[in-house]
Order: C-alpha cells, then structure tokens, then sequence
C-alpha cells in the first residue's frame, strides 16, 4: 500500500468560533494543566526523594505520573495555543506525531492501571505473598511491559492510518489530531481500518476495564470480615479509585469501540480523559494518602531548613 496523500496540513475547528467561549476556555484548560505539571512533578519528586516511598506501590504511582505528564502535555499545550488563534492549522507530520505519542502515553496509561489493581489486589488479599511476588525486578519488568504493549499499540494504529490517502476536505472536527475525526477525512475505504482501529483501542480499553472492576470487586469482597473502619477505608479508596478509571475508560471505550461516527458530545468526552483524569490521578491516588502527605511535608521542611 502506498500513501498518496496530498493534503499538507489539517485544520482543527476546535470547540467554538466565539472569542469569549474560547478565552474562558483558555482560562480553564490552562489552570487543569498547570495543576497536572505540579501535581504529578511534586508525587516524583517526594517518591524520589523519600526513602519511605521506595516500595513496589508508590514506585508504579511516581511511573503513572510522569506518564500522565507526557500524555497530556501531548495535546494541551497545542490546544491552548489554538485558543489563541484564528487558523488552528497543523501539519500532516505534525498530525500523525500527536496520534502517535497521544495513542503511546494512553495505552501506557492503560497497562499501567491495570498493573496497579492487581498490585493492589495482592497487597489486600494475599498480603504475606505480596513482597515476594512483587519485587523490584518484577516491578521494572511490568513497567517497562508497559511501554512496550503501549509503543505496540501505537506503531499499528499510526502504521494503518499512514498508508490512508488524505487528498480532499482537511478540516478535522475536534481539537486535537485523533484517529476517529481523520477517518471521516480519507479518501479511500476505511473499513478495514476501523475494524483494526476497534479491535486495538476499543478491545484494549474495555479489557483493561473489566480487569480493574474485577480487581476492584475482588478486593471489596475480601474485605467483608474486617472492622468497620477497614471496610470504610476500602470503600472510601476503591470508590475513588474507581471513579477515576471510569472518568478516564469511559470515554476511550465510547471513542474507541465505535466505527468512526461523528456525535455532538465526543469534544466534551475526550476533554474527560485528555485533561481532567491527568490532574485526577495525582488527587486521587496519591495525595489522599497520609503517608504521601506526610512526605510531602518532610520534603518541604527540609528545603525551607536547607
């Protein structure tokens, strides 16, 4: 197959044409991402610097937020930039880098939730088995299966989108260069493509669901016979836990594992899981907990001592 594209760059129509919408737009996406840089920068730099957080849990929690750093930064900071503008133009190169780093980080992301229920799962319910399954080899190995499945992912959805011709209309109906609003632009029959999109995206993000709710499910379960206070601590942890994974699954499953249909609402469901779950995750997995917060507060009297 041969790419004959001859579209040199695409436009990206964004979320409105009024110039008051977008800047109270600008105002909003620009205070969620300067609050996912420092979230997530402070959990690596306490999980780094205090020795009390160098165990296999808080060293998956400092590995998901550099994640989340780079996952949003693929697509916010040329957002906010387009906000600014009038021509939301990008190229064609420029285009498929956003996808292909877009789709690298997210299913980074993916694994690497999925990898943490079960971490989880084992420190509640097999609690004596759990230094000893998971132990730092173990752990870099699962972390850098990680970035493996998620570079996998990535190479074959920018591999089957690269060998599409784009040579009409370029005007793509979202605010960031995604797969689906580009399937509506090829010149040539995507069918094909799409069952590959929805057999890669879509399975791998329902799966990746149902392994965490399971996981969930089975850790609330184990949890009946304990006190009162234990049962809601489990509550209070896997219910905001599992929040987050449905903010951020939820929509991917809703983009991802349908044919590439264009609905009014998909610009408002790719906001939850390309901006809001990035500053979600370091709220809600990290700096709820008391030992994280406590770290934190060590890190800051040392520095205001030093």
């Amino acid at each position: 197959m041969v790419n004959k594209t001859t579209v040199e760059d695409f436009l990206l129509l964004g979320f409105s044409e009024k110039q008051n919408l977008e800047i109270l737009l600008l105002l909003v996406f620009l205070m969620f991402y300067i609050l996912t840089l420092l979230g997530n920068l402070l959990i690596i730099v306490t999980v780094k610097g205090d020795s009390s957080l160098h165990s296999p849990m808080y060293y998956f929690l400092s590995n998901m937020s550099f994640v989340d750093l780079c996952f949003t930064s693929v697509t916010t900071p040329n957002m906010l930039v387009n906000l600014l503008t009038k021509r939301k133009n990008i190229s064609y190169n420029g285009c498929m880098s956003q996808i292909f780093f877009f789709h690298l980080f997210g299913g980074v992301e993916m694994f690497m939730l999925t990898i943490m229920a079960f971490g989880r799962y084992m420190a509640i319910c097999n609690p004596l088995r759990y230094t000893t399954i998971m132990n730092w080899r173990v752990c870099s190995l699962l972390v850098f299966a990680c970035w493996v499945g998620g570079a996998v992912h990535s190479t074959a959805q920018i591999f089957s989108l690269m060998t599409m011709s784009f040579c009409g209309p370029n005007e793509v109906d979202h605010f960031f260069c995604d797969i689906p609003p580009l399937l509506t632009l090829a010149c040539t029959d995507t069918f094909v493509s799409e069952v590959l999109f929805i057999s890669n995206g879509g399975v791998i993000s329902m799966v990746s669901f149902t392994i965490l709710v399971v996981s969930y499910t089975l850790i609330l379960l184990s949890v009946r016979q304990r006190s009162a206070e234990g049962k809601r601590k489990a509550l209070s942890t896997c219910g905001a836990h599992l929040t987050v994974v449905t903010i951020f699954f939820g929509p991917c499953i809703f983009i991802y594992m349908r044919p590439a249909t264009k609905f009014p609402v998909d610009k408002i469901v790719a906001v939850f899981y390309a901006v809001i779950t990035p500053v979600l995750n370091p709220i809600i997995y990290t700096l709820r907990n008391v030992k994280v917060k406590i770290a934190m507060k060590n890190l800051v009297s040392k520095r205001i001592s030093a």
